[in-house]
């Protein structure tokens, strides 16, 4: 059975939702606080975790950088605050998914669905991609950069798979949002946004200039190899 923690100091919003997802044969654990989450997320391994940022305690873009210090769990934030700045920095944080306050029911549940999905393994079709700088591994979810580790969330591996099944070919931004994130998501681009600087500062060794996750503005991505064809980034 899938564990969800909620995260909020709204009892009669954590009751909702609990209620909810407990219909859809979720468990569900709740916190009102954020070091009250992270002692839950520590202690009981959630598998989804559904997060407001405004928390009394700790802030909740400071429990999702400490919660990506030491697990790729994916965190769905609900949150009041609807400033594209503060989407921006939860998401370049580590947070899977953003839903403003208030929220359809349904739309929570399917955003909560598809999290899972994507948290869980499935049998890659990218073939491994080897660079002068960094190996990704599909089929195991390794990535080495520099002969060390990097840890990669489960999302940014699907990132990565949607460009790397054709090294070198344009994946447009709505094709792309829709693989990753699902559908209804295909006006999200400030996703692949966060997600595109996010994936350079841990592989590219020159993240300002990227010579191998590369844009083609306003139309979508391409991942680059040591095979295939370098193109400017604009």
């Amino acid at each position: 059975m899938t564990k969800v923690l909620v995260v909020d100091d709204e009892p009669s919003l954590v009751r909702t939702l609990s209620i909810n997802l407990r219909a859809r044969d979720y468990q569900v654990e709740h916190a009102f606080d954020g070091r009250s989450a992270l002692q839950s997320i520590a202690e009981d391994c959630p598998d989804v975790i559904v997060l407001d940022l405004g928390l009394p305690d700790i802030d909740g873009v400071e429990v999702i950088r400490r919660v990506r210090a030491t697990s790729e769990v994916p965190i769905i934030v609900l949150s009041a605050r609807h400033d594209s700045d503060d989407k921006v920095e939860a998401l370049d944080c580590g947070a899977d998914d953003y839903v403003t306050k208030p929220f359809g029911m349904d739309e929570l549940l399917a955003r909560v669905r598809a999290a899972v999905r994507r948290h869980t393994p499935a049998t890659s079709h990218a073939p491994a991609i080897h660079t002068p700088d960094f190996a990704l591994d599909f089929a195991e979810r390794i990535a080495i950069r520099d002969g060390v580790q990097v840890r990669l969330t489960p999302t940014e591996w699907h990132f990565l798979e949607a460009l790397a099944v054709q090294p070198g070919h344009l994946v447009t931004q709505a094709d792309l949002l829709r693989e990753v994130w699902g559908a209804g998501y295909e006006k999200e681009t400030h996703y692949l946004r966060v997600y595109a600087g996010g994936l350079r500062r841990k592989l590219e060794p020159d993240p300002a200039h990227p010579r191998y996750l590369v844009t083609d503005p306003g139309i979508g991505y391409r991942l680059l190899t040591g095979t295939t064809e370098r193109r400017p980034q604009h």
